[in-house]
């Protein structure tokens, strides 16, 4: 049997009385390790810069967003299964990650995150002298 939904010209209470995201969402993140460092890659749809906030406490890194479907200037919407969504996602970070250094950025809804190893635990190479 196929889901009907009755529409009216009257906004309905559900979506006049929704102001705040209602839904966290844990967002997908792929981790990816070299010897330089680590690069987290988080799918964040629909999220602005301004909607972005990161933070190190400790040894944990926060994501936390929140994304904002617009509406165009005189429309009235009807209904709306999610107008807003908020993203929320943590991870401890180990003692060899550079936390002072992270490098982000948010292009076509990822959120890229590189945190670098601290210097002296690189793998360096060891020149070898001759006398």
């Amino acid at each position: 049997m196929a889901e009907t939904t009755n529409i009216s010209t009257q906004p309905s209470q559900e979506t006049t009385r929704r102001s705040e995201p209602e839904i966290t969402l844990s967002p997908p993140v792929d981790i990816c390790e070299t010897d330089e460092g680590i690069t987290l890659l988080a799918d964040l749809p629909g999220v602005p810069r301004d909607g972005l906030n990161l933070r190190v406490e400790g040894n944990t890194l926060l994501i936390e967003a929140n994304a904002h479907l617009d509406v165009p200037e005189g429309i009235q919407p009807l209904f709306a299964d999610v107008r807003s969504t908020c993203y929320r996602r943590g991870f401890t970070l180990s003692n060899e990650l550079d936390t002072g250094n992270i490098d982000a950025s948010l292009q076509n809804g990822v959120l890229i995150l590189r945190i670098p190893k601290r210097a002296e635990l690189k793998p360096r190479k060891i020149e070898v002298q001759v006398h």
